[in-house]
């Protein structure tokens, strides 16, 4: 078959991670696969791309998200392939408008979140996401909980829509080494959360419970770039919290990053089903998550869930995992247990599935 993923960026993000880990092992089953990417400025993901799977072709569009030129860009690529696979609002709609003169073409796409932003619009006129959803032969949603949402939010049953957990490679986090020059012999509890900064995301609540730590016991490391990093950054100096909050950026060394670390946090205000979720539980070290949306389904019976924004519950968890060490390792194991569940060779299997069966009826 050939296999064209649609996407937004291969900026850090889970499904900017997701499509990268992919490529290669479609290649291996003996897919042709190609990656157009609209927001197409070099970044470590678009580096490890290039280099895992050199035969994936990559289409670099420009600087935007939401530029209409790029309907008529797919179109011309789309019509190269059997199945288009897309991410994201834009890849969503302009994959969808271009199919309507395509007909001959598998459409595709992953629901990656059990909400968004535009169904927080009280006018938005939902009919305009039935329509979109309409075109696809299969609406894949990456956790129960988003289906779940998904299908309220469009008003009635669908029979393609359907649900496959996402994956992440276990053993090679589980199996990574800790990078202990990053602690530059501190003794500090540390705790780290890896993430985009973008409003979907809490870091907010992370800066504040540290707040509620004593600066010398506790370190916070917050991996990641984006959009509200400058208000991150002012919210630390304004809380006095910057000899015990660093801020580290973007990283290619993620593994390792986890392995160093003490503790994993994800606090966010809604999520799919967070790739890095997976991955801080496959390192072995007790995850600690927002008890909202898509990381509750994850988290819950191995690691720790706290109330949505509330920092003193969290750093309360982080205290209770420094002082009990029976507890921290009870959690630790159960984290790695469960993530074990979630290994990406299942994942693709399933995803494989869906593409031959596709294309077999559409045969």
């Amino acid at each position: 078959m050939k296999i064209l993923h649609v996407i937004t960026s291969l900026q850090t993000g889970g499904a900017e991670t997701l499509v990268v880990n992919l490529m290669p092992r479609f290649k291996a089953l003996g897919h042709e696969v190609g990656v157009a990417v609209f927001n197409a400025g070099n970044t470590p993901l678009m580096e490890r791309l290039e280099k895992e799977c050199p035969e994936c072709k990559i289409y670099k569009f420009g600087t935007s998200y939401y530029n209409p030129w790029y309907i008529v860009k797919l179109w011309q690529i789309m019509r190269q392939y059997d199945i288009v696979h897309t991410h994201n609002t834009s890849p969503q709609v302009f994959a969808a408008i271009a199919a309507k003169v395509l007909c001959s073409v598998v459409l595709i796409t992953t629901e990656h979140n059990t909400s968004n932003r535009r169904r927080d619009w009280r006018l938005y006129p939902r009919w305009m996401d039935r329509w979109m959803y309409d075109q696809y032969r299969q609406v894949i949603c990456i956790s129960r909980q988003a289906e779940d949402n998904l299908r309220a939010f469009i008003g009635h049953s669908r029979a393609n829509v359907c649900t496959i957990y996402n994956g992440v490679d276990v053993e090679r986090f589980h199996q990574a080494k800790p990078n202990l020059s990053l602690r530059n012999e501190s003794k500090r509890f540390v705790i780290v959360m890896v993430a985009g900064f973008r409003y979907q995301k809490d870091q907010d609540t992370l800066i504040k419970a540290m707040g509620h730590l004593d600066g010398k016991e506790y370190e916070l490391w917050l991996v990641g770039d984006g959009e509200r990093r400058n208000s991150l950054e002012l919210m630390v100096e304004s809380l006095g919290l910057g000899d015990c909050v660093k801020f580290l950026g973007l990283r290619t060394d993620i593994p390792e990053i986890l392995h160093t670390v003490d503790v994993v946090v994800m606090s966010s205000h809604f999520e799919g089903l967070s790739l890095s979720n997976i991955e801080g539980m496959s390192v072995g070290k007790p995850f600690i998550a927002s008890d909202v949306d898509g990381l509750r389904e994850m988290t819950q019976g191995a690691g720790l869930l706290f109330p949505h924004e509330d920092d003193k519950a969290l750093a309360n968890l982080i205290k209770q995992l420094h002082d009990d060490r029976q507890l921290y390792q009870q959690v630790a194991d159960a984290c790695y247990e469960k993530a074990r569940q979630f290994d990406i060779s299942k994942m693709v299997e399933k995803y494989n599935e869906v593409y031959e069966g596709l294309v077999k009826v559409k045969g």
